[in-house]
């Protein structure tokens, strides 16, 4: 090793950021760093307005890369989490980024890790970040001014909680293109004129305007769209935080029209939108009657109602939730990635597909348009005692012996209650029509771990089945 090579080992350095946003700065430093070997905790990186209390005496001008130093790599994963952790507000994430980057040219697969904690704070800044760029998408509102030119202006007010600013700029430039408009943050400020963006210093709340006459009207429309047999007040404050509502016109709305839904509910249901028919005598009548259910909002979304298939006699019964983008599609229970881990767990156990009646507590897909993509959505308590109604006519054909319901939609739908299924797996219950319960993990629910997580999840879910498959052994002798 040369002399100048060890200086830079034992020197400590401190990187000044021109921007706390500058991820392309901080990937150009950084690979000087690594290719002289400047280990992480030699250097301090300072964002503007921040002090390098870490070495008071650093090196401030960087060294050279050795002529034979290797090539800094990195994955396509680390570099995309690393641009959007770049723009979090915490001072330590550049030295983090250094640190993660450092450690993957040891371990290249060292992302895979979920239980490192430099990996799992990586992961949680980057998902701060989005959340925050997501807010920002949602919930800027802009506001007319007029210009001394006659020529109207729009203005926005935005408090972000990171460096989100910059990176979101072209978001707002593709959808208002053709409108004059500024955003103002405590953070900087953006301007488009139509042609040119521009920046501008951090400013204050009250340099934007506090309303105009369209908001009357956009508050007439979001009341008239207030579904109250669709709220959920915990998912829409995690979904809309109260932080916002100071800068959202239909925001002063929001507290009557919750504190109205369970009465708006109670006289949707007066009304008789909740009656039904008889219940259908045989399958083909149930498949039929569900394809023209409309008792709920599910059933009106651009979807087919999946009917349950299996023999009308089998013993083993087993209810998932409700069909997922790719049922849907093909009009047939579990044929999508949750359906092939259920396939090889019954497979494993020694039951027979073939020979058990699978279906749905809810019949239709219930789902999130974004894009060309489908996202998939859990139904609600009351939208799963809705559609009770046709898993309960099915099970009175079928009659079987035992019935196993996958997650706690299905649990509810067989017991009218929500019930954990991690307390109550492995316990029969029996139901009102002699047959018994058996309650186990949705496998779609296996498909959001990775890991020892996983394995141990995997684990139990063969338990539980094989303790089923042991149970209809002495139930069908």
């Amino acid at each position: 090793m040369t002399a100048p090579h060890r200086a830079a080992l034992d020197a400590h350095y401190v990187v000044h950021l021109p921007e706390p946003d500058d991820f392309a700065f901080w990937r150009d430093a950084a690979r000087q760093l690594m290719q002289r070997g400047v280990m992480p905790d030699r250097v301090a990186w300072v964002e503007p307005g921040g002090t390098a209390s870490l070495f008071s005496h650093g090196n401030t001008h960087l060294p050279r890369p050795a002529a034979e130093a290797e090539p800094v790599r990195a994955s396509k994963a680390f570099i995309s989490m690393a641009k959007n952790a770049a723009l979090h507000s915490d001072p330590e994430r550049f030295a983090l980024l250094y640190r993660l980057l450092w450690r993957l040219q040891l371990n290249p697969r060292l992302l895979e890790d979920k239980a490192d904690n430099d990996v799992r704070r990586l992961a949680e800044l980057d998902r701060e970040v989005r959340r925050d760029s997501h807010k920002m998408h949602a919930f800027v509102r802009f506001r007319m001014v007029e210009e001394d030119s006659g020529e109207p202006h729009y203005v926005a007010w935005f408090e972000p909680d990171h460096h989100i600013l910059r990176a979101n700029a072209g978001f707002f430039v593709r959808r208002f293109a053709n409108m004059r408009w500024s955003i103002l943050t405590p953070r900087g400020c953006l301007h488009w004129d139509g042609e040119v963006l521009r920046e501008s210093p951090p400013a204050r709340k009250s340099d934007a305007p506090q309303g105009d006459p369209a908001e009357d009207l956009w508050r007439t429309y979001y009341a008239s769209t207030f579904n109250p047999a669709r709220l959920k007040v915990g998912a829409m404050l995690k979904e809309m935080p109260r932080k916002y509502w100071k800068n959202l016109p239909e925001a002063a709305l929001i507290p009557e029209l919750i504190a109205g839904a369970q009465a708006r509910e109670a006289a949707m249901v007066e009304l008789g939108t909740l009656e039904f028919d008889a219940k259908p005598e045989t399958l083909a009548a149930i498949d039929k009657a569900i394809h023209a259910c409309r008792k709920c909002p599910i059933g009106s979304l651009e979807n087919q109602a999946v009917m349950g298939e299996g023999p009308q006699n089998a013993a083993l019964m087993i209810i998932g939730e409700q069909p997922g983008d790719q049922e849907d599609l093909a009009g047939r229970p579990f044929v999508g990635p949750a359906g092939q881990v259920l396939n090889a767990a019954l497979e494993q156990a020694g039951i027979d597909r073939s020979a058990a009646y699978l279906t749905n507590a809810v019949k239709h897909f219930k789902y999130t348009p974004q894009g060309k993509r489908r996202l998939h959505q859990t139904p609600t308590s009351r939208e799963i005692d809705i559609c009770r109604w046709w898993q309960e006519a099915e099970r009175g054909i079928v009659r079987p012996k035992l019935v196993l319901a996958l997650g706690a939609s299905a649990a509810r739908s067989l017991l009218g209650k929500t019930v954990s299924v991690t307390k109550t797996r492995g316990q029969p219950i029996e139901l009102e029509d002699g047959s018994e319960l058996w309650l186990t993990v949705h496998p779609s629910y296996l498909l959001r771990l990775d890991g020892s997580a996983r394995a141990e999840q995997e684990r139990l879910f063969a338990a539980d089945l094989s303790a089923v498959k042991a149970r209809l052994a002495q139930l069908t002798p």
